[in-house]
């Protein structure tokens, strides 16, 4: 395959086109997969889909994003991480929208959730106090990626203490689908083969997503976008498809907990993008090497994070088009926030 450089539209095309594919049927295995190890490991669907599903179909904006910083793209590479953070809230609202029976954060009732929706603000807040700080570096890296790295730790940890030991629970009611693990016969075997299977089912997704996203930089050779709206609008998007396919799968899985963890949890994790761009920028401070727009975005997605928590919290049971003020809320920041960067 030739590099992306000499990519022509055709080939850019068929590689979207085909990665799309894949991630549409290995993303549905891997929440499956994920729905039955979260029993098994007594984890919960809110913690293994906070960590080990949101990490995982976080793989492809990770990788797109540490390539475009150690090529010295600084806009690009917070664009795409935060501009994934944005675009996977909004995808929630879809899947609230296919769940019929009632507001999905009404039914996917979860302390766990609650606690990184608020650690998703505050990890947040931290590259745009970066900003406005002074650009001090240690070895090349500010210490606000440290920071983020030690939050985001403190918070899985959290998350996890309030599943096993909560001091208070979520009001049941007839549309509460429980986060109750189901009893499994499955022995040391089965088990290894889940694990072998969803590693896999990893790797797959990550190289398809990869592909989707260097196509999509090809695409802006080819069309003459410019970088920052590829990063907010193109390729954040399309390497955030793994997140849209899985949590559509957990709902009709049933996994409500799963899907709503899923989304949260690969957000807390893309924030931990820009720390890792940061130690792949060599230039200096990653957070002081971009402009007002890339700001404006992390603002954005602090609101929508925000509206999102407040549905969480409100759980509204449903709502114009039986999906909850929330939902309709994001989409209409998330559309705002959209035209502003286009006009911008």
């Amino acid at each position: 395959m030739p590099s992306a450089e000499h990519w022509s539209l055709a080939l850019i095309v068929v590689v979207l086109v085909a990665s799309a594919a894949v991630i549409a049927v290995v993303g549905t295995r891997m929440a499956r997969l994920a729905d039955r190890l979260a029993d098994l490991t007594g984890l919960g669907e809110a913690v293994f889909g906070a960590v080990l599903l949101g990490a995982s179909t976080s793989l492809p904006g990770i990788i797109v994003s540490l390539t475009v910083a150690s090529a010295g793209k600084a806009e690009l590479a917070v664009g795409n991480a935060v501009g994934g953070i944005a675009a996977q809230t909004a995808f929630l609202v879809v899947a609230d929208i296919l769940y019929r029976r009632a507001n999905l954060e009404h039914a996917a009732a979860s302390v766990p959730n609650l606690i990184n929706g608020a650690l998703l603000c505050a990890l947040l807040a931290v590259p745009l106090m970066a900003a406005t700080a002074p650009p001090v570096t240690l070895f090349g890296v500010h210490p606000a990626s440290f920071l983020l790295l030690a939050l985001y730790a403190l918070g899985v940890r959290l998350a996890a203490v309030a599943r096993g030991q909560p001091a208070w629970y979520p009001v049941q009611t007839g549309e509460t689908r429980e986060d109750v693990p189901e009893t499994s016969d499955d022995d040391g075997a089965g088990q290894r083969r889940l694990w072998a299977g969803f590693v896999a089912a990893v790797i797959l997704v990550g190289a398809a997503g990869y592909l989707v996203g260097v196509a999509g930089m090809a695409l802006v050779r080819v069309t003459g976008l410019s970088e920052t709206l590829v990063g907010v609008l193109f390729t954040a998007v399309v390497t955030s498809l793994p997140e849209l396919v899985t949590a559509i799968a957990a709902v009709r899985h049933g996994a409500l907990t799963l899907a709503v963890g899923g989304i949260i949890g690969g957000n807390t994790f893309d924030v931990l993008f820009l720390a890792f761009s940061d130690i792949a920028y060599r230039p200096g401070s990653l957070y002081h090497a971009v402009g007002d727009q890339p700001l404006f975005i992390i603002s954005q997605t602090i609101l929508l994070t925000a509206t999102l928590l407040l549905g969480l919290i409100r759980r509204e049971r449903s709502g114009i088009g039986n999906i909850g003020f929330e939902s309709w809320l994001v989409l209409i920041f998330y559309g705002i926030g959209l035209g502003v960067i286009v006009l911008g």
